[in-house]
């Protein structure tokens, strides 16, 4: 009869764990590059189309912050580039929550969220939102609501808000990251091309 080294077995799963967490830590994002081409251009597909191409700008204009980045802001009453970082995930959260017309309830606060968490949620929202947006026909379009909700008061508001309002909002406000990384000293990576959607060969 075979006794089980203990000490070996421990080596195993402290391997297997080690591997896991470094398969976890090597996983990227969404949007490290922009999806393939949908397969028409259905307005769901459009709409899709363009929550990636923001999905991909705010991949690259996120990636490697420093602290000093996160702190730096244009002017004194401007907001810093993490400040941003705030606004544009509550802007995800009412972009992913659109196609399912749940309410937004406010007010949020998301304060005790780090760099490296808005990040991640940020992109996991646009990336939902563009999975639920995809094949969608324009009569589908009716049943997709903003809605607020602040106590027992909502307010709703057609699609047509989200495109002209917090879609539009967010690739803006991350092209106001990209200058204001640059300004901090920390310009984005120059192989990048928002055009094809992938970094460019050196």
């Amino acid at each position: 009869m075979t006794t089980k080294n203990p000490l070996t077995i421990a080596k195993i799963l402290f391997l297997s764990l080690f591997l896991i967490n470094t398969m976890n830590a090597q996983e990227e994002l969404p949007y490290h590059q922009i999806p393939d081409y949908p397969a028409d251009y259905s307005p769901g597909n459009v709409a899709a189309r363009m929550i990636d191409g923001l999905g991909f700008r705010y991949h690259w204009a996120t990636k490697d912050l420093t602290e000093k980045d996160l702190a730096y802001k244009p002017s004194e009453d401007g907001r810093t580039i993490m400040e941003t970082l705030f606004h544009i995930y509550g802007m995800s959260e009412m972009i992913k929550n659109a196609p399912l017309a749940k309410p937004n309830v406010r007010p949020a606060d998301f304060s005790k969220l780090s760099y490296e968490e808005l990040r991640k949620k940020t992109l996991e929202n646009l990336k939902a939102a563009s999975v639920s947006m995809a094949g969608k026909k324009a009569e589908d379009f009716e049943n997709f609501k903003v809605i607020f909700q602040r106590g027992d008061n909502q307010s709703a508001f057609p699609y047509w808000n989200m495109i002209n309002g917090m879609l539009s909002d967010c690739i803006y406000h991350a092209g106001q990251i990209t200058m204001m990384r640059r300004a901090s000293g920390n310009p984005i990576n120059p192989n990048i091309s928002v055009f094809n959607g992938r970094l460019r060969n050196n």
